[in-house]
């Protein structure tokens, strides 16, 4: 049984879990700043991070802003987009005084767990990391030393704050695994200091680009959280189709055409085939004003809530999530360093 498999198997339990004593959990997710967030982000994580916390599990949203140039050469315009995530995460109903929101570089004691972590891994086995290697691949460069520790920088994330649950898709239990090795190796090297973290397995939809490739900020292919109504039917209405006027689904001969209408029923709550019979033979542009409306619905109370905020209040919340952030990578810092031997 693959490691995916026996994961998935054990869902059932986990959630019954956490769904009875949610304050035996503690969540750490994030994402990396590396544009802004848009609907496959909404549907793939933030929704889920807005339902643990509602559920009362205490819960750490990370934005990795050090790892965005774990696969390029600069941070772009990471200031921006640390703030942008913000706004959208408070529009969406994370609750900074439920969730702690805190920036990578923010919290130094967080990297200095890097150190003894590294120590309890094998080149060999963060060679074979499949995350490791497929961001390697999509980036044509050569491997840096960052991109080849990138688990290693994300279990740092994870332990520093005694994370016990990790929401991922299939693409990230990896880095899970890895996490749960380092720390299961660290307890038995110097004494019981880090819990072993449980993958969390979203069962979100995922959410196409509009292209019908996965939705991505480096595709260009993103409905962003932030985008005005307007926006939004200006990147829709400019979405590339084909030629047939007859609306069908069809991914693989019609990816175009399928993406605007998988887009439209994940949003909807309804079938891409039915809406694509319902469209039929109106074409493109009635395809196309379904999907505008459908999102634009979707968004209009995100929309709303995101524009009583201010880059202020963003700003006030990282304050608030960096120092509390910096308080417990200290504590653990501290504990790490009692069990090695270090203090002085």
């Amino acid at each position: 049984m693959d490691s995916f498999t026996a994961t998935a198997e054990r869902m059932p339990e986990l959630r019954a879990r956490i769904a009875a004593h949610p304050e035996q959990f503690r969540v750490l997710t994030g994402e990396r700043p590396t544009g802004r967030l848009h609907l496959g982000h909404y549907f793939g994580t933030v929704r889920e991070r807005v339902r643990l916390q509602s559920l009362g599990v205490e819960t750490f949203v990370i934005l990795a802003d050090y790892q965005v140039i774990t696969d390029r050469d600069v941070a772009g315009n990471i200031r921006e987009n640390v703030y942008e995530a913000v706004l959208d995460y408070l529009a969406a109903g994370l609750d900074p005084q439920s969730s702690t929101i805190f920036t990578h570089s923010a919290v130094p004691a967080l990297n200095q767990l890097l150190l003894p972590f590294l120590s309890l891994v094998t080149e060999a086995e963060l060679h074979r990391n499949p995350t490791v290697k497929a961001e390697l691949a999509a980036s044509g460069r050569a491997l840096s030393g960052l991109l080849l520790t990138y688990p290693v920088h994300q279990a740092a994330d994870i332990l520093f704050c005694k994370g016990t649950l990790v929401p991922v898709g299939k693409d990230n239990l990896p880095h899970v695994e890895v996490t749960r090795t380092i720390a299961r190796r660290f307890n038995e090297r110097y004494g019981e200091v880090f819990p072993e973290p449980a993958a969390l397995i979203t069962d979100a939809p995922e959410l196409p680009g509009l292209d019908c490739r996965k939705m991505s900020k480096s595709y260009g292919n993103a409905i962003a959280l932030g985008m005005t109504a307007d926006e939004t039917a200006t990147v829709i209405r400019r979405a590339r189709t084909d030629s047939e006027r007859s609306i069908t689904y069809d991914p693989e001969n019609r990816p175009e055409v399928s993406g605007l209408l998988t887009t439209a029923a994940i949003i909807l709550g309804r079938d891409p085939g039915e809406l694509a019979d319902e469209v039929g033979d109106a074409g493109a542009g009635a395809l196309k004003t379904l999907t505008i409306d459908a999102v634009n619905d979707f968004l209009a109370e995100h929309r709303a809530r995101r524009a009583e905020l201010t880059v202020d209040d963003a700003a006030a919340v990282l304050r608030e999530g960096n120092e509390r952030a910096q308080s417990i990578a200290a504590d653990t810092l501290h504990e790490v360093r009692a069990a090695m031997g270090m203090l002085y």
